[in-house]
């Protein structure tokens, strides 16, 4: 177990037990907890009724408690004991009911008898709880004693935000998204954030940034609504990449979800990272979409935000119930997409253009460059991945687009370049960031 992936499962371990949603106290004490691992990040809020798009800030949820006492003086799906025994938005509620009645409030799997699934009702006001399948079936006739102790009123939906500038000057941005919005989950919800928060670590401590990033923790969906609500403009115009990350805590196969067009330099920075780095990985449709990739790729939005997994949302079996706990995650697991995340980050930051200041076929061999001998981390020789790179380097075509033709990892290629550039091979003829993309 490596260090730094026991710092994020530590990290889960403590933000998994919050009561979150999509509005409400649980995405503020998890914020005050990014907040303390990110002093940069800035928590805001938007008021309730605040129109965004086609949307309306729904008003915050919080609940103090939540059970149902049985017949027989049993509490049962005890919110306490585990918060997705509650629907979501459920509205108060303190009544004594028949089992008849009541069981047009529970919502349990026959499939999955052991698990407690998760349901809410975010716009239509309603009540439910959450159980077992295996404790539906022993429920016995009788009077059923039901309390929740909840508000749902004017206040705000919270998000959090950091904005990194470049040390270039240029406004052009990467961008990376992850939510906050679910209870006790742990690869659907907290993988995200925890593998998130490290990347702005890394970002933070790279020198020489070439592009500025913009980092949020939302509310998924109404959050990515109301975030573009107020920024799109601004960030139709500089994102240059995105990345929505989650599901990312699991030791399942990676998953990848392009963006709408399939060809931005998301997709093929996440693409080629993925295609070098692990032995395979599945690559969705964007029809496939369902996380808040979907809003950023909207018509009128058209931000390239492609979305990183390993198993994808609603393709586990885990998914949306109790079943996704902490056992389901692993240090190594969120390390290693971690390391994805940061290597498809350095292709974006890596990406120039060289030119050839050769006509024809360059003389390697005086330049001590032709033996099989000298090479770096390639299974071709030097010489041969040399005479490949520079065949491309019109000046036109970035690093990354070569490294594809080539196929050779960005690692490799970023080696190779710096002999090329050292030998006068060639020059770097666009490193400015505002003429790439």
């Amino acid at each position: 177990m490596c260090k730094h992936g026991k710092y994020m499962y530590d990290l889960a371990e403590e933000l998994f037990p919050i009561p979150r949603s999509i509005t409400g106290n649980g995405v503020r004490q998890t914020l005050s907890i990014i907040k303390r691992e990110l002093p940069l990040l800035k928590i805001r809020e938007i008021d309730s009724g605040t129109k965004v798009f086609d949307w309306d800030v729904p008003l915050e949820w919080n609940c103090n408690d939540a059970y149902i006492i049985t017949p027989e003086g049993k509490k049962i799906t005890h919110f306490l004991k585990n918060n997705l025994h509650l629907v979501g938005y459920s509205v108060p509620v303190n009544r004594t009911i028949s089992l008849n009645e009541l069981n047009d409030h529970l919502y349990s799997l026959p499939s999955k008898e052991n698990a407690i699934p998760y349901v809410t009702s975010y716009y239509k006001k309603n009540w439910g709880f959450c159980i077992t399948h295996k404790e539906r079936e022993l429920l016995k006739d009788g009077q059923y004693k039901v309390v929740i102790d909840s508000t749902l009123e004017k206040g705000s939906l919270t998000y959090g935000e950091i904005i990194i500038p470049s040390d270039s000057g240029t406004e052009k941005e990467v961008f990376l998204s992850t939510y906050i919005c679910h209870p006790s989950m742990a690869n659907n919800e907290i993988s995200g954030p925890v593998v998130t928060i490290s990347l702005v670590k890394f970002i933070l401590k790279n020198r020489d940034r070439r592009y500025k990033y913009r980092i949020i923790f939302i509310p998924e969906t109404i959050g990515s609504i109301a975030y573009l609500s107020m920024n799109y403009s601004e960030m139709k115009r500089n994102i240059v990449a995105g990345f929505n990350i989650t599901c990312v805590g699991d030791s399942r196969s990676y998953s990848y979800i392009p963006t709408i067009s399939g060809d931005t330099l998301s997709d093929n920075a996440l693409k080629h990272t993925l295609k070098h780095n692990v032995d395979n990985y599945i690559t969705y449709s964007y029809m496939d979409r369902g996380s808040d990739e979907r809003q950023y790729n909207s018509p009128g939005i058209d931000i390239p935000v492609a979305c990183f997994c390993r198993s994808k949302y609603g393709e586990y079996p885990e998914y949306h119930t109790s079943l996704d706990n902490l056992s389901l995650l692993s240090p190594d697991s969120l390390y290693e997409s971690y390391i994805l995340l940061k290597k498809t980050i350095l292709c974006i930051e890596d990406d120039i253009v060289l030119k050839s200041l050769i006509l024809c076929e360059p003389n390697l061999g005086k330049r001590g460059l032709y033996s099989n001998i000298s090479q770096v981390n390639s299974r071709r020789p030097i010489s041969k991945n040399i005479l490949d790179i520079i065949s491309y380097c019109n000046g036109d075509r970035t690093l990354l687009e070569v490294a594809n033709i080539i196929d050779i990892s960005m690692s490799e290629i970023k080696k190779i370049a710096t002999i090329m550039i050292s030998n006068k091979l060639v020059e770097v003829c666009n490193n400015n960031v505002n003429d790439l993309y």
